[in-house]
């Protein structure tokens, strides 16, 4: 099996517009949750999210671009744009056949769905934008991205709601380990803070509608109701080994573990049995690369501050990890991003890889009373901790019963 390392970055998140400002965000403890702006919600129960801020747009894309491409697709082109640009690489793409792209996202065009939807209601037909399907479809944040930088590979998106970036990670790491491609730009996009997707995700009781923002998101909290809607996207480069030592690039870790599973329980809710085989399908991965379970010191959870996810996630970790869960910290960053659906598991993969890279835990903030259920665990209240990691869990889990785990090691010649 070839060997697959990371060697680019890139995030767009609530909490900072660069992979340095998002990390120094996170060891600072910022929360970027607060009241919506986007939208009026007077008649929403629903009042919190952790929106994008200050993103100058224009610095960014012309004003063609942003008539043309939705919220979620110029996220995806800002955050690939930083990984490919902190990779080495610029408009001259050698090999193009050899580099692809996997951008997964939840909803794709929402924003671009609605527009459209009032246009036709309140207009007609004939003023239904032309631009209209490929500003909704979800592959186009991919198609963009590659279109941009000349990508000729493997050029999909994956759907798997929560999931998806994670999954589209894990999809782009086969590819090189198994020899279709050589480099492969990988991440997820969203961007559904939008009345009809917050009334939607609200009608579903998913969501938390109270309005004390540090009460919001508080996974693992006795007091956790719901999960706090977040936008954003984070893209990484992977890339062949030798294929990155050959052009000096940087390595920021390797990616040695990934596991997908189904539920095949219920749409919306949970199993914990998925999560479990998902995480032990991505040790058993690990394990040919030489990490065993005791060498994982740190798991970024999905924990959306949801009863019945958060639980059950935690005991699915001891299930797998059993005597050694007790060396292990696990702590949610939705509690300071907020739940970014198909993006989420693409950041959260950035901010393990830099867990990894700086040896420091990210914290689960707000936690004030931790469940009965895992108040015996080190879920890193309120603030980052350092601590030694060899290697690094990255979970995600979305509607449909769909789980995806990613393990990163530090890299060793």
């Amino acid at each position: 099996m070839r060997r697959v390392v990371i060697t680019g970055l890139g995030v767009i998140s609530p909490i900072g517009n660069d992979v340095n400002a998002l990390w120094n965000s996170i060891e600072e403890g910022v929360c970027g949750i607060a009241p919506i702006t986007h939208f009026d919600t007077s008649d929403y129960k629903v009042k919190l999210a952790a929106e994008v801020k200050d993103l100058d747009m224009e610095a960014y894309f012309s004003k063609r671009d942003l008539k043309f491409n939705d919220r979620f697709t110029q996220f995806a082109r800002i955050a690939s744009k930083q990984a490919m640009q902190d990779a080495g690489f610029d408009k001259e793409i050698s090999d193009a056949d050899r580099f692809g792209c996997i951008i997964g996202s939840g909803i794709g065009g929402i924003e671009s769905i609605e527009l459209a939807s009032h246009t036709l209601s309140e207009r007609g037909a004939s003023r239904v934008s032309p631009f209209f399907i490929p500003m909704a479809l979800a592959n186009l944040a991919a198609g963009q991205v590659a279109i941009d930088w000349g990508l000729k590979g493997a050029t999909s998106c994956v759907v798997t709601a929560c999931a998806a970036g994670s999954n589209a990670i894990g999809e782009a790491f086969h590819r090189i380990r198994d020899g279709y491609e050589d480099v492969m730009l990988a991440g997820g996009s969203e961007a559904a803070i939008t009345p009809l997707a917050i009334a939607g995700f609200q009608a579903m009781r998913a969501l938390h509608t109270g309005d004390d923002a540090k009460r919001a998101s508080i996974p693992f909290d006795k007091q956790r109701s719901g999960f706090v809607m977040g936008e954003g996207s984070g893209a990484l480069v992977l890339e062949e080994l030798e294929h990155a030592k050959a052009r000096g690039a940087k390595i920021y870790a390797e990616v040695v573990g990934y596991g997908m599973s189904g539920d095949a329980y219920h749409i919306t809710a949970p199993s914990g049995d998925g999560a479990y085989r998902a995480m032990k399908q991505a040790a058993a991965h690990a394990k040919e690369h030489g990490i065993e379970l005791s060498d994982i010191g740190y798991i970024n959870a999905h924990g959306t501050s949801t009863p019945a996810g958060d639980v059950g996630e935690a005991q699915a970790g001891e299930r797998l990890f059993g005597e050694n869960m007790k060396t292990v910290s696990m702590s949610s960053t939705k509690s300071a991003i907020g739940h970014l659906l198909g993006a989420a598991g693409a950041v959260e993969a950035v901010l393990s890889v830099k867990a990894l890279q700086d040896q420091i835990c990210p914290p689960t903030l707000n936690l004030e009373n931790p469940a009965d259920e895992v108040a015996h665990m080190d879920l890193v209240p309120l603030k980052a901790k350092p601590k030694a990691l060899k290697a690094v869990m990255s979970n995600s889990f979305g509607f449909g019963g769909t789980n995806s785990s990613l393990i990163f090691k530090k890299y060793e010649a």
